[in-house]
This record gives C-alpha cells, structure tokens and sequence, in this order.
C-alpha cells in the first residue's frame, strides 16, 4: 500500500512537502549546523551506547537497568560518557561525509529510476536503500578507527576491560603500535556488513513507513475536517516524519542485531569472526547475540527519530530558497 493508494480509498488528497534534493541546499550551512545539530544528538544518545556495549561484552546476560546501576556505582556517572570525547570528533566528519554521499547518491538515483519509467514511490524507496548504502559505507572510513577507541573505552573499568588508556588519543596511539592500521580498521568488513544493508532497509523502510503513515493521517484529518484536500502544517509534517523513522529504526535493529554484537565483540575483545560467534553460543546460545538489544532498540529508534526529524529540518534551514520555510 502507498500514499496514492490511500487517496484512492478514500477520496483525501494530502499535499505533501516536496523533498528537499542536493542542487537545492546551501552546503556551507548545510555542512556547519549538521555538525551542530548531530553533536546535540550524539550527546544525548551516548549513555545507551554505552551501556549497549557493556551489554554486548559481558560474558552472561545482564539487564539493561542492572548494568546501569552497576556501572554508575562502581565507576560514577562519568562512565556513561567515557570516550565521548573521541566519538564527538569522528562524529563531525563520518556525519559529513554520510549526509553529502546520502543527498548526492539520493538525488541522482532518484532521477535515474525515474527515466527508466518506475513508479514515483517506488523510485524514492529503491533511492533511498541505494543512498542509505553508500552513505554508511562512506561514512564507515573514518567512523570504523573512531567506533574501535570510543569503545575500548566505554568498557575500560568493566571484567572484560582491555588495557587501560588514559584518553581518545593514547589509545589510539596505543593501538597503532601493538597492531599497526589493521587494528584501527579491526570489524571494518563486519561494520559494512551490518551498517551498510541496516541503512539500505532503515532508509527504504523509512520511505514506505512515511508513505503508510500519511495514508492513515490523510484519511484520519480529512474525515475530522470534511475536507477532501488537506495541507498539513509543519508540526505534522514532523510527527509523521518521527513515527515514520522510529518504525524504520525498531526493524532495522532487529534485523541487523547479531552482526552488531559480533562487530562489537571484534573491536573489543580481538579474535577471529567465526571464534567470536563460538563464544557467543557457548556462553548463551544464539540468543547471546541479541545481547543488549533492548538498548539498541531504544537507541536506534531514538536516533531515528531524533535524526530524521533534525535532518529534515536541518534542510530546510539549509535550502537556497528560503519560501520553503513558509
């Protein structure tokens, strides 16, 4: 079902917001309250980061609530950012990175399918998995290296804990002497692995979600108002945008849950993949792998719904044409 076939059924149109496309935004200010917004994002998500990662590691299953108490007894509130520092500074440049191959791969894509006589909803959903895949790919050049230290210090303190590093750069030094490039990119084919196919369903997913979404919100505030067109405003705009994307994020987790309990453990804990995944099963079964899943749920349909509804306003603040806003 789509957003036509809503209108269909029901006789509502919904005049939805045109996507905002590349050649449209300014990219300096594009690029400068990215690295703002997402910042604010990152800050406010990291704590269950962490605690997802503490979960992920530990060598028998842990609630989500018990971890918390735990780490914030035995190593005070600051644990919960431990590394937030070194994240914060790949943030920046992966998120830039991310967002310029995402628009660009999206725009060109989209108009591609578009000449090869598709659909337009299913053009935006294959450019939208087309651009969520080279987007995390991109993205995972310079977040890889940063993933492996913010994390070796998320857990520094816990029974697991690698060797003790005083900040972001003295383990990064630390590292590169014991393990040379290789250790900074270790999990690097299992991040694209699982970050790569996550963000080609969360970004198809998102566009069917929104699609759905909007059906239901046309046909729900066209009967209130008797109106057989509607024009949202903004606010609605962008609760259908974050119920949308936190619907996206929610299966998108699920799915991708295994390889990012397995990446993790690589870039924590060394070894091989198929050692790894041994582990895992000796210590809890396959069921092991969904270590810290409630977190990382929450976490990601948080962010998702946070990030999607930042971006797209962030968008708009950052259009050539201001009469967009109106």
């Amino acid at each position: 079902m789509n957003l036509g076939a809503a209108e269909e059924e029901s006789g509502a149109e919904v005049d939805v917001p045109a996507d905002i496309d590349w050649q449209k935004l300014d990219k300096s200010r594009f690029f400068v309250l990215g690295a703002a917004f997402f910042s604010g994002v990152s800050a406010t998500l990291y704590p269950v980061v962490v605690l997802k990662t503490r979960q992920q590691i530990a060598p028998s299953q842990v609630s989500c609530i018990k971890t918390a108490f735990s780490l914030i007894r035995v190593e005070g509130f600051r644990a919960l950012y431990r590394g937030f520092g070194t994240s914060l500074m790949g943030t920046i440049p992966a998120r830039a990175l991310y967002m310029a191959a995402l628009e660009i791969t999206k725009s060109n894509v989209g108009t591609a399918t578009l000449r090869f006589g598709l659909a337009e909803p299913t053009a935006a959903t294959i450019a939208n998995a087309v651009a969520g895949l080279s987007a995390a790919m991109a993205a995972q050049l310079v977040w890889t290296p940063v993933d492996v230290v913010s994390q070796r210090l998320m857990v520094q303190g816990g029974s697991n804990s690698p060797p003790h590093y005083v900040n972001g750069i003295d383990a990064f030094r630390k590292i590169l002497r014991s393990d040379g490039p290789r250790g900074l990119y270790r999990g690097f084919g299992i991040s694209i692995l699982t970050y790569a196919p996550s963000n080609a369903v969360w970004w198809a997913s998102y566009s069917v979600a929104q699609r759905l979404v909007w059906g239901g919100v046309g046909c729900h505030l066209c009967k209130k108002s008797g109106e057989s067109e509607l024009k949202p405003d903004s606010k609605t705009v962008m609760a259908v945008q974050g119920v949308s994307a936190a619907m996206a994020g929610g299966m998108s987790a699920l799915i991708t849950m295994p390889l990012d309990t397995i990446k993790t453990r690589l870039q924590v804990l060394d070894g091989q993949v198929m050692q790894t995944v041994r582990n895992l099963v000796r210590e809890g079964g396959w069921m092991a792998c969904y270590r810290g899943l409630g977190p990382r749920w929450a976490s990601m349909s948080m962010s998702a719904t946070t990030m999607i509804t930042t971006y797209e306003f962030l968008k708009r603040l950052s259009t050539k044409n201001q009469e967009v806003l109106t």
